[in-house]
């Protein structure tokens, strides 16, 4: 007899579907828990079973990336590059 981890074996079906969201959502992680129950860290090891190496750090990287977390804006920055842009195209005209 088989010895029945606590966690949930997905079939082959759910296991290309939870792959297929993993890689176009936005924040899969909260996704996938709502709709497979697994935690971020089964989520990541069977998306590195399934996906080659590179494809798949690539991905995770992109996934952690959106997890949400709050990030202040700096306005300054962009109005700065703005401006040193506008004033160079000008400068040649």
């Amino acid at each position: 007899m088989m010895k029945k981890s606590n966690r949930k074996e997905l079939n082959w079906e759910q296991t290309e579907k939870l792959v297929a969201l993993a890689l176009e959502e936005k924040n899969p992680f909260e996704i996938i828990k709502k709709e497979f129950g697994l935690a971020e860290k089964e989520v990541l090891e069977i998306m590195k079973k399934k996906l080659p190496a590179e494809k798949f750090e690539m991905w995770k990287k992109k996934a952690s990336s959106n997890k949400p977390k709050p990030k202040p804006i700096k306005i300054d920055d962009f109005d700065e590059d703005l401006d040193g842009k506008y004033y160079i195209k000008n400068k040649f005209d």
